[in-house]
């Protein structure tokens, strides 16, 4: 394997040095041409035949692998693969040449071979710098040369720079000065004196052209400033400026611009601004900028103090020159002074239902003059008040007629004082006056009427609620103390129900009220002011009086605690359905708490009688059998609708008899389950009513006879009434035949009478009874069917 790589390494440096021993192919290309363009012919260069360079495939390699040519195996023919830049590849170098070689390998060889790149016109000459810029002084001699930029061509022979030219002038021409390597550079010689104060700049076009064909030409400006020497001095474009100036002009106001001028430029050229000898006055008052020649205002100006002023100012070069100007400044008199108001008194606060009063003395000044100096005094127009002018710019404000202080307690004046001037000044001075009360409105009730409730059985001392009044007025005009005024009539102990707290118009109850006693009462309240002479109003308080249930109900019908027992007669041959008697109750209590209802508790046959809960009503369940107890005793539950409620026991005494006459007409065979019909209750209302017509001209009769000898009887007489009506959902009376729920039903008790009475009369407005109670109120009672046994 080693003799193998050393035989053809051996053939490899044989073949190195017969390259290197044989001259180079030459092809030659101008640079830019299109891709594609024809090079030459390898067959041809090398003596191959047509198809021999494919048979060796030849190909051709450039260093670094570029591909600058391309290789036709079938034709042979050398061709442009991509544009070629001369300058690019070479540069400056002349000439350009590229060598490749070209290798084939079968057998294998290797042709050495060069690219000739020619080049052609396509770049102008070149400046570095668009402009050069000289700086000459004036002072400088003619024939002195100065150097200028060189211009630069990429192309290379006749195509680079041969020659410069500049734009014709007086002053200058150009010369061209050859290097040793070939190039050019242009040389600027001065042809004669310069004068900066003629012509300070000159503005040359230098131009390089080359040789091709076409040529190509660049520019370059040269700018020529010319240096000044210090041979002029400054000189002010006016010998004397006036400026006029208001004299009310801010801190910093320009007041006039001095402006000097020196034909010199540079340092010789710069000028400088200062005062000539001022005065302090005048460095009080001005400012003025060294470079710009600016004076302006440093304080502020008075017309009163001075009226004009002469300023000289000193215009300084850098060589020293110097040259003067006199400015003068008028002062403009200006209304620069506002109006002063100077109060001399006032009078705060005013009583409200004061006449017309003088509320405060002022004085107007003005430092102005003339009609700057004029002034107007004015207030706003929708106050109460007036300005009345006097002597010596005096002036006094005054009220327009009465104020009310609880329309507005306070006013805020504005006295506006203005000049005549223009622009017009004004000054402005707020003063304060307050309005003091006066006693002129009594306190007024929140409310015309108030109407309070109050829950009876209330304990001592226990708040109802309150009436409030509010005062216009303030401070003690407006503090309210209430109180109480006596009734009209003596009938009601009113400071015995109830007090009031004078601060505050709290209500108290001062003992506990009875529902049953007093259900309502109204008194007056009076709210009076602390002024003087104090003023009052009055309202009207009703106290309405809420019922509890504290009334147990009272069993009129039958009478529990009668000397003889009384019995209702039932005969034994009545139906089921037939009304026995109607336990009949009441309550003392007023609304809910007075509705009844009524529970069968104990009976001595549970099943033969049946008691309607809303009216009372006992009633047969069954047909009665002659295994029924003769003596029937029924234990009724009687119960108020109050909230915890409250009950009574009744005790029914029944008997059960034969042969007793009915007093009801027999009613038509129905079902036992329907107790009630429409005949039946037609049948018992015409019975009540009758019997109560008679029951009632009795009690008639009898009262009348008790009223005659009660003349002379000094018998006390205590009355019960119970307060109708009672809810027609608790007694019911379209089909029963009971009482309407629009009666009472009352029972008198004479003191040492052993009758009772008790009658039904229509209802009645309550009124308030006598305090005295007397719980036996009834002992026998009498109603339809029934007996009482000793």
């Amino acid at each position: 394997m080693i003799p193998q790589q050393r035989q053809v390494l051996f053939l490899l440096v044989l073949l190195g040095v017969s390259e290197a021993a044989s001259e180079p192919e030459q092809f030659s290309v101008v640079e830019e041409m299109e891709r594609g363009s024809f090079v030459g012919n390898v067959g041809k260069a090398l003596g191959l035949e047509v198809g021999g360079l494919s048979n060796r495939r030849g190909r051709v390699s450039f260093k670094g692998n570029k591909d600058f040519l391309q290789l036709n195996h079938r034709t042979g023919d050398l061709l442009m693969r991509e544009r070629l830049d001369r300058e690019e590849l070479c540069g400056s170098t002349e000439p350009c040449v590229l060598p490749f070689q070209i290798l084939l390998e079968n057998p294998f060889q290797i042709v050495p071979a060069e690219l000739r790149v020619q080049d052609i016109n396509d770049h102008s000459p070149l400046f570095l710098e668009a402009e050069m810029l000289l700086k000459i002084p004036e002072s400088t001699s003619p024939g002195t040369v100065f150097l200028l930029d060189n211009a630069r061509d990429l192309d290379t022979g006749n195509n680079s720079l041969q020659n410069y030219t500049i734009s014709p002038n007086s002053l200058f021409h150009i010369q061209i000065r050859d290097s040793g390597e070939g190039r050019r550079y242009p040389e600027l010689v001065l042809d004669k004196t310069l004068d900066r104060e003629e012509q300070s700049e000159v503005i040359l076009t230098l131009t390089a052209v080359d040789a091709g064909v076409p040529p190509r030409s660049g520019t370059a400006r040269v700018r020529v400033l010319i240096v000044d020497i210090n041979d002029n001095a400054p000189v002010f474009t006016q010998s004397q400026y006036e400026a006029r100036v208001p004299e009310n002009s801010s801190i910093g106001t320009k007041v006039v611009t001095v402006s000097a001028t020196d034909l010199d430029t540079g340092n010789y050229g710069e000028i400088s601004y200062t005062f000539l000898y001022p005065s302090e006055n005048i460095r009080k008052t001005f400012h003025l900028k060294e470079k710009l020649g600016e004076v302006s205002l440093k304080d502020n100006m008075d017309f009163e103090s001075t009226q004009s002023y002469i300023i000289n100012i000193q215009a300084t070069d850098g060589g020293g020159l110097s040259g003067e100007c006199t400015v003068i400044v008028q002062v403009i008199d200006m209304n620069d002074n506002p109006p002063e108001l100077t109060m001399s008194s006032l009078t705060s606060p005013i009583p409200e239902n004061s006449p017309e009063t003088v509320v405060a003395v002022f004085r107007v000044s003005d430092l102005d003059s003339g009609e700057n100096g004029k002034m107007v005094c004015s207030i706003q127009d929708d106050l109460p008040f007036a300005l009345k002018p006097s002597i010596e710019n005096f002036y006094t404000l005054l009220t327009e007629g009465s104020l009310d202080r609880e329309s507005r307690a306070e006013y805020n004046v504005t006295i506006t004082v203005t000049d005549l001037g223009s622009p017009r000044l004004k000054s402005e001075h707020n003063i304060t006056v307050v309005i003091s009360d006066v006693n002129d409105n009594p306190p007024m009730f929140s409310q015309r009427a108030y109407k309070l409730y109050l829950q009876e059985n209330n304990s001592p001392a226990l708040y109802i609620g309150s009436v409030s009044a509010s005062d216009r007025d303030s401070g003690v005009n407006a503090q309210v103390t209430y109180s109480l005024l006596p009734p009209e009539t003596g009938d009601l102990p009113l400071f015995s129900y109830i007090s009031i707290n004078s601060d505050n118009g709290h209500l108290y109850a001062l003992r506990s009220l009875d529902y049953e006693a007093i259900q309502a009462f109204q008194f007056t309240v009076r709210a009076a002011d602390g002024g003087s002479p104090s003023l009052s109003s009055q309202t009207l308080v009703q106290i309405v009086v809420q019922d509890e249930n504290d009334n147990s109900p009272f069993v009129l019908y039958p009478l529990q605690n009668g000397t003889a027992p009384c019995n209702d007669l039932v005969p034994r041959a009545a139906e089921p359905g037939y009304l026995v008697t109607k336990v009949v109750a009441v309550d003392r209590d007023w609304g809910q708490n007075s509705w009844l209802s009524y529970q069968l508790i104990k009976a001595t046959d549970p099943g033969l009688f049946t008691l309607w809960a809303h009216n009372g009503e006992v009633r047969t369940a069954r047909p009665i059998s002659d295994r029924d107890t003769i003596k029937q005793k029924l234990l009724v539950l009687v119960k108020d609708n109050g909230q915890p409620p409250l009950s009574t026991m009744a005790t029914l005494n029944v008997l059960l008899v034969d042969g007793f006459s009915e007093p009801y007409m027999q009613l038509p065979d129905a079902p036992k389950e329907q107790v009630q019909t429409d005949s039946l209750t037609i049948y018992l209302v015409i019975s009540l009513a009758s019997i109560s017509f008679l029951f009632l001209v009795s009690v008639i009769t009898f009262i009348t006879i008790r009223l005659r000898k009660r003349k002379k009887d000094a018998t006390d007489i205590s009355c019960f009434t119970s307060n109708g009506p009672f809810p027609g959902h608790l007694v019911n009376v379209s089909r029963t035949g009971t009482l309407s729920q629009s009666y009472q039903y009352e029972v008198c008790l004479a003191t040492g009478s052993g009758s009772s009475e008790f009658k039904f009369s229509k209802p009645v407005v309550p009124i308030l009874p006598t305090s005295d109670r007397n719980e036996d109120l009834i002992e026998n009672s009498a109603l339809r069917n029934s007996f009482c046994f000793n």
